[in-house]
């Protein structure tokens, strides 16, 4: 623990620094999404021990502590001003899908076919008129890998 000590004394900013990096490497691992700010507050503490040393171990620790806090409170109202619920989550395809413009690839026979949207291929069923391969229709539901389309 001496050596921790002693190294904290001569070199404060690699220390600091070396436990933002460690935070941001365990985020990057694990992607939970807890440990961003406290890595970003430790890197600010590290840059605050460079610029004004010898502040003493217990004031970089109330320094880090309060960082943490304002960046993760600021964070959630940012995250919640950038990606309002009302828009489905990025990882959700299947509800992106909803309302999407598709286009009819194999023509509907018996009320099944085959359309192109977001990027793929999807089986997909419809009510009323058959359309004809070329023609666009309109996502109404996702079930599974089937889409419910109507003419748009």
């Amino acid at each position: 623990m001496d050596w921790l000590v002693s190294l904290h004394a001569a070199q404060p900013f690699w220390l600091w620094l070396a436990v933002g990096v460690a935070l941001l490497g365990i985020e990057a691992t694990a992607s939970t999404e807890w440990l961003l700010w406290p890595a970003v507050s430790a890197g600010l503490t590290a840059l605050l021990t460079a610029l004004t040393p010898r502040m003493g171990l217990p004031v970089e620790l109330g320094v880090f502590a309060a960082l943490t806090v304002v960046s993760t409170l600021l964070s959630r109202r940012l995250v919640k001003r950038v990606n309002p619920k009302e828009q489905p989550d990025i990882n959700a395809r299947d509800s992106r899908l909803i309302g999407a413009q598709a286009r009819v690839v194999e023509a509907f026979n018996g009320g099944r076919g085959r359309v192109f949207v977001s990027g793929s291929e999807w089986a997909a069923v419809i009510d009323g008129a058959s359309p004809l391969a070329g023609e666009s229709v309109i996502v109404e539901s996702v079930s599974g890998s089937l889409l419910k389309v109507r003419a748009a």
